[in-house]
C-alpha cells in the first residue's frame, strides 16, 4: 500500500521570494508532467489492488474447492457429492471419473437411489442434467482415454427410457425425456460427432465407439415421435453423425446393424431437408450421401411411400448443391482447332465413369471440397448404378413420390451426364414411354407457338424436371436406335439371321423384339413441343436471362439454366429431325417457323448480323472474320439470334431460304475481300487472276501442286497443256474452269486412289487404313477440301454423294448407331441383335476390343483402357454399341477428317455449313437428283448477242433437247 504522506507527495512551494523566469508554455509543460505522473501513480495503485484482490479469491476458490472435493470424497454417491461435482466438475476430469466409476459399478440402482426418494428427485435431476454435461464434454475432449468408458455407461443409462423405467417406474421416461432435451439444447450430437472424429480411422475395437453410437440413437426412443425434441434429433443426426466421413468403416460391425435399424429412417417426412443442405458444407454433403447409400439402400423395401419421396429429394437436393462436375470432372479442353468447329459432338472419347475430385475450388470459402476418402468416392459411384437405379425404379410409388424419383434422376444426370441416361434406359426402358405420358404431353411446356412456349406461370420445378429428364432419356437412346427400331417397320434382326458382331458369323438366341418407346404419332406432338421450346430460347433477346435457373430459380431444386435447356432441346430436337429427313413422318411445314416471324426481316437481319460478326469489332484486338474467329454454336447464339436459329435449329426456316441466305453471305464476304486494298484491283477489273498450267493426262497432281497455296476465292484462269507441251487456244471465261474442276473432282474422288471408299450406294468417305493418315495424304484430304469450298463458293456443282454419317461431320453433329448401317450393314445387325439378345451376353463371349483388319493383318484396338478384360454385359452393352459405331463412324477417320476440314474452312465459314443438314448439304453440293424440267430451263435462260428464244438455232436446239430427255 501507498502511504499518502511521503516525501514525493509533499507539495514544493518557493519561499524565497525569486521571481521566475519560466515561461507560460514551459509552467503549462510541468503541470502536466505532473498530473501525468499523480495518474499513472493511481493506477498503480488501482491494479496492486484487484491482484490483491484476485489472489486472495484465488486462495479461497482454491480452499473451498479443496474443501468441496473432500466433501465429495466423503459422499460421492450422495446429494452432498453430487452437488460437489457440479462444481469442481468442470475442471477436475478425476472428479468425474470417481463419481461415473462409482455410479457404474455393478447395477444401475446406485445411479438411480436418489431420484428413488421423492424429496431429492427434483433436486437430483436439475443436478444430474447438468453432470451428463459434463460427462459429454469430458468424452468429446478425450473419447479414446479410459475414464470415457464410465462416462458413456452413465449416459446411456439416463437417456435410455427403458432402463429408467425400470428403476424408477412410469416417472424413469419422463426424466430420460427431459436430460436428452437438456442435451440436445447443448449441442449432444456436435459433441457425439467430435467424440466420434476425434478416434483414430482404423480403431474400430475402440471400446467407447459402440456406447457412442448407441447413445446417438437413445433419443428417438426417449422422446414422443412428434415433438419438436424428436424432430431435432432427427435433423441432429444428419446434419452431425451421418456426415462423418466414412462412419461404416468406423463402426464396429455388431453397433454398425443396431445404429442402422435404431435410425429411424421411416420416418423421414418430418426431415427439415432445406436446414439440412443449409448447414451442412459441401464434404459433408457428399458424405452424408455416401452414408446413406449404406443405411438407407438396403432398407428401401421397409420403408413407405412417403419416406421415399424425402429421401428421393433429399438426395437430389443434396447433388444439385454440389458444384457442377465435382465427381466427374469434363476432360480438359484442348485449343480448338477448325476441325473441331465441325465435329465438336462427334469424336468425344471421354464418356467413361471418371470419379475424383475437382481442385479448382477456391480453399478459403468454407464450402470449399477437401479430398474425399476413396471409400466414400466409391460408395458415391453406386449411385448412378444399373443396380441401384433398377431398384429405385422398382420400388412401389405414388402420384407425389414418382416424380420425386425423377428429380433424383434428373439430379444423378447432372453429376454424371455421360453415364447416367444409358443406364436408365437399361434398368428401365419403358420409362421414357411413362415420362412422356404421364408428366409430359399434358404439361404446358411447349405447347404456345409464342414467348409462351416456356410455360409461363403454369410451369413449375417438376414440370421442367420431367421434360428434360425425358429430353436427355431420349437422346441418348437415339444414339443406338436404329431406323427400324425408330419407325417400327421391323422388331429388328431375326435370331440367327447372319447378322455379326465385330466379323462373327451367325449366331443364335433369343431376341426381344424392342421398338420405339414413342409412336411416331407421339414424337410428333412431341417435336413440335420440342421446336417451340428451342425457337422460344434462340430467339430470346434478354441474354441474361439465359443464365439463370429454370422453374422455381432455386439450384438445389433444379440446377439447370435455359442456356441448358437449350441445349439439351436443341440436341434431341436434331436427333428426331435427322430421322424425319431420312425418311419423312411429321406433316408438312410441321418444323417451320415462319408464322411467327417475317422471312424477309429475319433474312435482312440475318445478312447484316453476319456481316457485323465478320467485320473488325471496335475495342477488340481480334480481326472478326470468318479466317481468323470462328464462333461457336453457342456464342453465334448469344451474338445473333437469327443467326443462333440458323445454326442450331435451321430448319426452321425454309431451305430455299436459307439457300439464299448463304449465297448472300458469300457475296458479302466476296464483296469484304474486294474492298481491301489487295484484291480490289482483281474484284473490280478481272487483272491479276491468278494462272494455273495444267497438264490434260496430269489434273489431280498438277492442281495439287499448283494450287496448295493459291488463293481459291480469287478468280482463277485454268490453260491446259496438251500431250506435246504447248498451251491449248482459248479464253477462260468459266467452262475452261469448270472442266477442269470436273476432270479433277473425277480423280480424287476415284475409289483406286486410295483416298475414299464407297459404300453400297457408291456414297463416299474417307478410307480409315492407316496410310490415308500418313501427312502426304492428309495434304490430300486438305487439298481436297479446299477444291470442294471452292466448288461451293462459286455455286459449282459437283457429282458426288457422300455417306450421310460423313456429311453428319461438317455440322459437328453425334454419329448415331443407324449411320453405320451406311457404312457396315453386317456390323450394324450384328450390334442389333446385340442390343435386343434376350439369353445371356457372356455366352458370346465380346469384350470391349474391336478387330480392325489392316492390309491382311488383323489387330485389337481397346475401346477402353484395358478393353479386352472388360466382358460386354447386359448393365454395359449399350456403351459397347455407342463405342463401337464411334470408333468405326470417327475414331477411324478422325484424322482425316480434320484435314479435310480444314480446307474446307478456308473457303466456307462452319456457320454457313450449320444451316444445313446432310442431305441438304448433298443438294448444295451436287443439286437434286431428279431429271431435269427443260421447260423451266428455256424460261429462265438467259441469251447473249444477238440471239434470243426464237432464233432457229436456238429453237432446234431446245426442240432437240425435249425430244431426247427421258418422259
Amino acid at each position: 500500500m501507498f502511504t499518502p504522506f511521503t516525501e514525493e507527495r509533499k507539495r514544493k512551494i518557493n519561499l524565497g521570494g525569486v521571481s521566475s523566469a519560466v515561461s507560460n508554455t514551459a509552467l503549462l509543460g510541468q503541470a502536466r508532467a505532473l498530473r501525468t505522473e499523480r495518474l499513472e501513480q493511481q493506477r498503480r495503485h488501482e491494479n496492486a489492488s484487484k491482484v490483491q484482490a484476485w489472489w486472495r479469491g484465488t486462495l479461497e476458490t482454491r480452499r473451498v474447492i479443496r474443501e468441496m472435493r473432500r466433501m465429495f470424497e466423503r459422499d460421492v454417491c450422495g446429494m452432498a457429492g453430487l452437488r460437489c461435482l457440479v462444481i469442481i466438475g468442470r475442471k477436475d476430469e478425476e472428479a468425474l471419473a470417481t463419481w461415473s466409476s462409482a455410479m457404474t459399478d455393478g447395477s444401475s440402482e446406485i445411479l438411480f437411489s436418489l431420484p428413488r426418494q421423492l424429496e431429492h428427485r427434483d433436486s437430483w435431476l436439475v443436478l444430474i442434467k447438468q453432470v451428463a454435461i459434463l460427462l459429454l464434454r469430458s468424452v468429446a475432449n478425450s473419447s479414446s482415454h479410459y475414464r470415457s468408458v464410465p462416462h458413456l455407461k452413465v449416459l446411456n443409462a439416463l437417456l435410455s427410457h427403458p432402463t429408467t423405467t425400470a428403476a424408477l417406474g412410469d416417472v424413469g421416461r419422463r426424466i430420460s425425456c427431459q436430460i436428452t432435451m437438456y442435451l440436445l439444447h447443448r449441442d449432444l450430437y456436435p459433441l457425439l460427432f467430435d467424440s466420434i472424429t476425434s478416434i483414430p480411422l482404423g480403431a474400430r475395437s475402440s471400446p467407447t465407439l459402440t456406447p457412442l453410437v448407441t447413445l446417438a440413437t437413445l433419443p428417438f426412443s426417449a422422446l414422443p415421435t412428434q415433438s419438436q425434441a424428436y424432430i431435432t434429433s432427427l435433423n441432429a443426426i444428419f446434419t452431425s453423425i451421418l456426415v462423418i466421413p466414412v462412419l461404416p468403416n468406423r463402426i464396429p460391425s455388431a453397433a454398425l446393424v443396431d445404429f442402422s435399424a435404431r435410425v429411424p429412417f421411416s420416418n423421414l417426412g418430418f426431415l427439415d431437408i432445406n436446414h439440412v443442405i443449409e448447414v451442412t458444407s459441401h464434404n459433408d454433403k457428399l458424405n452424408l450421401a455416401a452414408n446413406l447409400q449404406v443405411f438407407v439402400a438396403p432398407r428401401y423395401k421397409l420403408l413407405d411411400v412417403k419416406a421415399h419421396k424425402v429421401y428421393f429429394i433429399l438426395l437430389s437436393r443434396l447433388l444439385n448443391s454440389l458444384p457442377p462436375h465435382v465427381l466427374n470432372p469434363p476432360p480438359l479442353k484442348s485449343t480448338a482447332g477448325v476441325a473441331s468447329r465441325y465435329d465438336s459432338d462427334s469424336d468425344s472419347d471421354s464418356s467413361r465413369t471418371r470419379v475424383a475430385l475437382v481442385s479448382s475450388f477456391s480453399s478459403n470459402s468454407p464450402l470449399a471440397i477437401t479430398s474425399l476418402d476413396a471409400r466414400t468416392l466409391k460408395r458415391l459411384s453406386t449411385l448412378p448404378s444399373v443396380s441401384h437405379i433398377s431398384t429405385l425404379l422398382s420400388l412401389p410409388s405414388s402420384p407425389t413420390s414418382r416424380p420425386a424419383l425423377l428429380q433424383l434422376l434428373f439430379a444423378l444426370s447432372t453429376i454424371w451426364p455421360a453415364d447416367v441416361a444409358s443406364r436408365i434406359l437399361v434398368a428401365a426402358p419403358s420409362l421414357v414411354r411413362e415420362i412422356y405420358r404421364g408428366y409430359v404431353r399434358g404439361c404446358p411446356v411447349g405447347r404456345d407457338s409464342s414467348a409462351g412456349a416456356l410455360g409461363g406461370e403454369a410451369s413449375t420445378a417438376e414440370t421442367w424436371i420431367s421434360f428434360l429428364l425425358l429430353t436427355e432419356l431420349y437422346t441418348k437412346a437415339m444414339v443406338t436406335m436404329g431406323d427400324d427400331e425408330f419407325f417400327g417397320t421391323s422388331p429388328g434382326v431375326e435370331a440367327g439371321s447372319g447378322g455379326r458382331v465385330l466379323g462373327s458369323a451367325g449366331m443364335g438366341g433369343a431376341m426381344q423384339v424392342v421398338r420405339n418407346p414413342l409412336s411416331l404419332d407421339e414424337l410428333v406432338e412431341w417435336s413440335r413441343q420440342l421446336m417451340n421450346v428451342a425457337f422460344a430460347l434462340h430467339w430470346r433477346e434478354d441474354r441474361e436471362a439465359l443464365a439463370k435457373n429454370i422453374g422455381l430459380g432455386r439450384q438445389e431444386i433444379v440446377r439447370c439454366t435455359w442456356e441448358g435447356v437449350k441445349e439439351k432441346v436443341t440436341k434431341c430436337l436434331l436427333g428426331i429431325h435427322a430421322r424425319d429427313s431420312r425418311k419423312p413422318f411429321v406433316p408438312p411445314g410441321h418444323w417451320l417457323v415462319t408464322s411467327q416471324i417475317d422471312v424477309q426481316s429475319f433474312v435482312e437481319a440475318a445478312i447484316y448480323e453476319e456481316r457485323e460478326l465478320s467485320s473488325t469489332v471496335p475495342d477488340s484486338p481480334v480481326l472478326l472474320s470468318p479466317r481468323n474467329h470462328s464462333y461457336s454454336k453457342r456464342q453465334l447464339a448469344h451474338l445473333s439470334p437469327r443467326l443462333g436459329v440458323l445454326n442450331n435449329i435451321p430448319f426452321a426456316i425454309p431451305f430455299d431460304v436459307r439457300v439464299s441466305v448463304f449465297r448472300h453471305f458469300v457475296v458479302n464476304d466476296a464483296v469484304a475481300r474486294a474492298s481491301s486494298r489487295d484484291h480490289r484491283e482483281t474484284f473490280f477489273y478481272g487483272n491479276g487472276r491468278h494462272r494455273v498450267q495444267i497438264r490434260r493426262g496430269s489434273v489431280a497432281q498438277d492442281g495439287f501442286d499448283r494450287l496448295a497455296d493459291a488463293d481459291l476465292k480469287a478468280p482463277l484462269e485454268i490453260v491446259f497443256i496438251d500431250q506435246f507441251g504447248a498451251e491449248e487456244a482459248g479464253i477462260d471465261g468459266g467452262g475452261v474452269f469448270k472442266e477442269f474442276f470436273t476432270s479433277l473432282c473425277k480423280e480424287v474422288f476415284d475409289t483406286d486412289r486410295g483416298l475414299w471408299l464407297a459404300n453400297k450406294k457408291n456414297e463416299l468417305y474417307p478410307n480409315p487404313h492407316t496410310y490415308a493418315t500418313e501427312p502426304h495424304s492428309l495434304n490430300w484430304y486438305r487439298f481436297i477440301g479446299r477444291i470442294l469450298g471452292k466448288a461451293m463458293y462459286e455455286g459449282i456443282l459437283v457429282d458426288v454423294a457422300f455417306a450421310g454419317f460423313f456429311l453428319a461431320k461438317w455440322l459437328g453433329r453425334q454419329s448415331f448407331l443407324d449411320d453405320l448401317a451406311s457404312l457396315d450393314p453386317d456390323l450394324y445387325n450384328g450390334l442389333v441383335f446385340l442390343k435386343h439378345y434376350t439369353e445371356n451376353l457372356e455366352d458370346l463371349a465380346l469384350n470391349f476390343t474391336i478387330a480392325v483388319d489392316e492390309l491382311g493383318v488383323t489387330r485389337s484396338v481397346d475401346l477402353i483402357p484395358n478393353g479386352s478384360n472388360v466382358a460386354v454385359t447386359k448393365e454395359n452393352r449399350l456403351q459397347y454399341i455407342q463405342l463401337i459405331s464411334h470408333y468405326r463412324l470417327t475414331k477411324q477417320i478422325k484424322l482425316q477428317s480434320e484435314a479435310f476440314f480444314d480446307g474446307l474452312s478456308e473457303m466456307i465459314d462452319p456457320r454457313w455449313i450449320r444451316m444445313f443438314n446432310q442431305q441438304e448439304i448433298q443438294i448444295l453440293l451436287g443439286g437434286v437428283n431428279k431429271p431435269i424440267d427443260f421447260d423451266d430451263l428455256r424460261r429462265h435462260t438467259n441469251y447473249g448477242g444477238l440471239y434470243d428464244d426464237n432464233e432457229e438455232t436456238i429453237t432446234m436446239f431446245w426442240n432437240e433437247s425435249l425430244s431426247s430427255a427421258p418422259s
